[in-house]
């Protein structure tokens, strides 16, 4: 184009450069590397400190693990390269201090070992993981099957109703010497349901109905299914006399419709609700009525020259490890009886590695939680940051259940710590749930181009 004797030529603005994303395996390697480690020095100084030598089976042990570690990075590698490095390391090192924990007791009862077994079932669990990650490419695809998950979730919390009842509970289903707990997979299947039906029904939730009080009461055709979860929570803690699957589900469900509706008068509704029916069963229901009356009086049996009960010996093993604990090996809280690699591990853990180890612990849950946070913030569509967030708090929910029991705070509940008890459904579930939250990282970043989640 030409004017005055000046030609004018149309230039095209540069071309906005690729963003790059750095994809921080190598990070997750090193950490997965020092998992590996701190978890193989720990089976040797149980062994140093029982028998004054290394255990045969260190190198064996050591190596099983780090194939396991390295099987599982080589998926997040290939299928989800942007994902966090942090959930996949946690996961490792949690089961591999489980794993620990677990033959230390062994040692104590040398006719009923269970760390080859749990072996076994964190294999699967890995093996679960790796699936997830190569197979789900997208999340999302998940809330086609909705009512799917919420129907198989409920088939397996009704089941173990006809199955004999375990130290006081009915939630196990044993056949010819195999064992799973259903709950466990079922949490999950709950949380994909949650996510979805609040994700889809947030608008009503939030502003349709009327309003009473504080609250912005949805109309009858959404609140019933609320209601239904309320029951149905309340119906496994009669039947199955499981207060921690009851508070785990209902906890889940009002944490998600908190963050679904954002109305902080959901959470003071939930803890009504949950509130009364714990009251009203904890009165009603003998083996949950003698789980509150230990809590209230711990030291009960003492006084009445029985001697000490599980929390009571529980206590005194958390008392023993101070700040720096007796060092792996080197506690006595097998004392506490038959569910001491399970409900109580966490008790071992006090008394072996101290307040200075449990911190630790929890810091690794902690970190773990936040990872799940921080991917659902920055996920942006709904069901994604409902699920990031249910998954989250799945964990977060059975940690403070769990630590609260064997800590006095709270009643005793049952439930499983999180790779660290000894019980397969739980260790592959939980794997299951660090999968997923890999996936979702993995989006989250790719989504945010690399500046949402760091």
């Amino acid at each position: 184009m030409s004017k005055a004797g000046i030609t004018l030529e149309t230039v095209d603005p540069p071309a906005a450069p690729t963003v790059r994303l750095p994809r921080r395996r190598g990070i997750e390697l090193a950490l997965i590397v020092l998992a590996v480690l701190l978890s193989v020095y720990g089976y040797c100084a149980v062994g140093l400190a029982r028998n004054g030598t290394v255990p045969p089976g260190a190198a064996g042990y050591g190596a099983g693990l780090g194939v396991l570690a390295l099987v599982a990075h080589l998926a997040v590698r290939w299928r989800a390269p942007h994902a966090d490095p942090l959930p996949l390391p946690i996961g490792v090192l949690l089961n591999g201090l489980g794993l620990v924990l677990i033959y230390r007791l062994d040692l104590e009862a040398p006719g009923d070992p269970a760390a080859p077994t749990q072996l076994v079932w964190s294999t699967l669990g890995v093996a679960l993981f790796t699936v997830v990650v190569l197979v789900l490419r997208d999340h999302r695809v998940l809330q086609r099957y909705t009512y799917l998950c919420v129907t198989v979730a409920l088939v397996l919390l009704t089941v173990p109703i006809l199955f004999p009842a375990v130290n006081g509970a009915r939630i196990w289903i044993r056949v010819a010497g195999f064992s799973i707990q259903p709950g466990e997979f079922a949490k999950v299947l709950l949380a994909v349901f949650f996510a979805a039906y609040l994700a889809a029904n947030r608008g009503a939730l939030t502003y349709a109905g009327r309003r009473v009080w504080c609250l912005q009461l949805p109309t009858g055709r959404v609140l019933g299914p609320i209601v239904a979860v309320w029951l149905v929570s309340v119906g496994v803690l009669v039947l199955e006399r499981d207060l921690g699957t009851s508070l785990l589900f209902f906890g889940l469900f009002v944490v998600l419709l908190y963050v679904a509706t954002g109305r902080t008068g959901w959470i003071a509704v939930g803890l009504l609700l949950a509130s009364l029916g714990a009251a009203a069963v904890g009165r009603l229901e003998p083996h949950v009525h003698g789980r509150i009356e230990t809590w209230l009086h711990p030291f009960a049996s003492i006084e009445a020259g029985e001697g000490p009960n599980q929390l009571a010996q529980s206590l005194f093993a958390f008392a023993e490890g101070g700040i720096l604990g007796t060092g792996l090996g080197l506690g006595h809280s097998v004392l506490i009886g038959f569910a001491v690699k399970s409900d109580f591990i966490l008790a071992t853990a006090g008394e072996e590695l101290g307040l200075a180890g449990l911190s630790a612990i929890f810091l690794l849950y902690g970190l773990l939680v936040e990872r799940g946070y921080r991917a659902g913030l920055a996920l942006r569509d709904p069901f994604g940051r409902l699920l990031a967030v249910g998954l989250a708090s799945i964990v977060a929910l059975q940690v403070f259940v769990i630590a609260g029991g064997v800590t006095g705070l709270i009643p005793l509940t049952g439930m499983a710590m999180p790779f660290l008890a000894q019980g397969g459904s739980s260790v592959v579930t939980n794997w299951t749930i660090v999968a997923l939250l890999v996936r979702l990282s993995d989006r989250a970043r790719r989504q945010g181009g690399g500046g949402d989640i760091r």
